[in-house]
């Protein structure tokens, strides 16, 4: 195969080409050998690709999609490559940026330092819906709010910047692993002489961590992966890491807390339960403290954390910090806790709580991306340049109803990375979203869910909303 068809843009940050002619270093291995398979070999590699997921039944949902809801996600064949230089700054940059969000956390549910000194406005925090003020007063051990987090990250032709930080319950790792496992079995000889980092001991690393966070006194420590069952969007993802980190996967009614204490039901009577990675929206949780109509939580589970008898990875109220809103002062907090200048930059962000931002937004709705700042997904957020006059009235309309509820940002020029499209190489817009994760200390494995915009011109990555995923390869040093 060739890449004299492949489109190469000024204006898009290309992963693998310097120009028309060159590719760039760290990718030579990988064009040279593509360009060493034909067409056929290129087609039957993906066709292989995705046998195995559907093998695996590596599926997301859907929701609200007439064609049915159940979905295998869709991968590419074309491992995108990362330098080990690039991917050394980009570590640096996260470890940052989670130490300053941890301390953002214990600081606005405890003394409040950051909002007295001026540097973020209080009703900012104090009015967002993921502020909990249950969880004032209480601090996790080693001031662990963020155990796992998924920031995602895109570039541009002015470098990597931070698109959002995934606090809450972040998704998508288990593809990055399953995209990395399918990718290998079908390129061996590549793969190995490539020198790529692995990735496949993330389940481990997680391990780790969340042992280190288990109660005082518990050293071996029974740990619980809560879902909230099988009909949520990521239910594979919770099988495969409660495998991975030898957890229980449970819901809500295989727990009960007696005496300040998470037991489990087990056949042999109750264990009790040290570390519960939840994959549970904090309104669900505990109905004795959120939503008392949830079926999905656990009645006095949030007490027994407060108590420190049972950890919870991560903490409720870290949505605080992921709100798209606060997002725009995460530089200033890095400013103001570690006394650092940010070592990756934010996308430029207007928030139409302010009214000269507000202003802008509604001039110039064309230009712009405009997002509900408490959303995720993809979804309730309006793509200016491909909106219709219409869809912008209306955006308009609810963004004027409840202004605080909007943010709003440039369009970005998402770097671009070779794909196969129909037996042909094409390029598609491409983000990743890294996994940090933090117990005692910061640990990243060198891999990331790298997703895709498959649609010919879309900038939308989502899986939700018609992306996919690639494999994405850290080169060692």
């Amino acid at each position: 195969m060739d890449f004299k068809s492949y489109d190469i843009h000024p204006d898009f940050y290309d992963e693998m080409f310097l120009n028309e002619e060159n590719p760039r270093e760290h990718y030579r291995q990988l064009y040279e050998t593509l360009l060493e398979f034909s067409a056929e070999q290129m087609v039957g590699i993906q066709e292989q690709v995705t046998r195995s997921f559907y093998n695996e039944g590596i599926s997301f949902t859907v929701y609200g999609d007439e064609e049915g809801t159940e979905r295998i996600i869709p991968i590419d064949c074309v491992p995108r490559v990362v330098s080990s230089e690039d991917w050394a700054f980009l570590e640096k940059g996260l470890e940052q940026r989670l130490k300053a969000l941890n301390r953002f956390l214990d600081d606005v549910y405890n003394d409040g330092h950051i909002i007295e000194d001026g540097v973020i406005p209080v009703d900012v925090v104090m009015e967002c819906p993921q502020y909990r003020t249950e969880m004032r007063g209480f601090s996790p051990l080693h001031g662990t709010w963020v155990a796992i987090c998924g920031t995602d990250l895109v570039r541009t032709n002015d470098g990597f910047r931070v698109l959002e930080d995934n606090l809450r319950v972040p998704s998508g790792v288990s593809y990055m692993v399953a995209n990395r496992k399918a990718i290998k079995a079908t390129m061996r000889r590549l793969y190995r002489s490539s020198r790529v980092e692995e990735v496949e001991h993330y389940g481990r690393i997680l391990q780790q961590t969340l042992r280190e966070l288990a109660p005082a006194g518990r050293s071996e420590p029974t740990m619980a992966l809560l879902t909230p069952g099988v009909f949520n969007s990521a239910f594979y993802e919770h099988m495969f890491l409660a495998r991975e980190i030898g957890a229980e996967l449970v819901e809500g009614q295989d727990l009960i807390v007696n005496d300040g204490f998470v037991y489990m039901r087990t056949s042999k009577g109750l264990r009790r339960v040290d570390v519960i990675y939840r994959r549970v929206d904090d309104d669900f949780i505990d109905p004795l403290v959120f939503r008392p109509d949830s079926l999905l939580g656990v009645p006095g589970l949030l007490h027994a954390y407060q108590q420190g008898n049972v950890s919870l990875a991560n903490s409720p109220g870290t949505g605080v910090a992921d709100d798209k809103s606060v997002y725009a002062y995460v530089p200033d907090m890095i400013r103001y806790y570690l006394s650092e200048e940010p070592i990756l930059s934010n996308v430029e962000t207007y928030l139409c709580r302010r009214p000269t931002d507000l202003e802008y937004t509604l001039d110039n709705l064309q230009n712009l991306v405009v997002k509900r700042v408490g959303e995720s997904g993809g979804y309730g957020m309006l793509i200016g340049p491909h909106s219709t006059a219409q869809e912008r009235d209306e955006y308009a309309d609810q963004v004027r109803a409840n202004p605080a509820d909007f943010i709003s940002q440039p369009v970005l020029d998402l770097s671009r990375s070779p794909c196969l499209i129909d037996g042909t190489f094409e390029p598609r817009h491409v983000d990743l979203r890294p996994f940090i994760l933090h117990g005692q200390e910061t640990r990243i494995v060198p891999g990331a869910f790298c997703r895709v915009a498959l649609k010919r011109g879309s900038l939308v990555v989502n899986s939700s909303q018609g992306g996919g995923g690639k494999d994405l390869w850290v080169l060692r040093g």
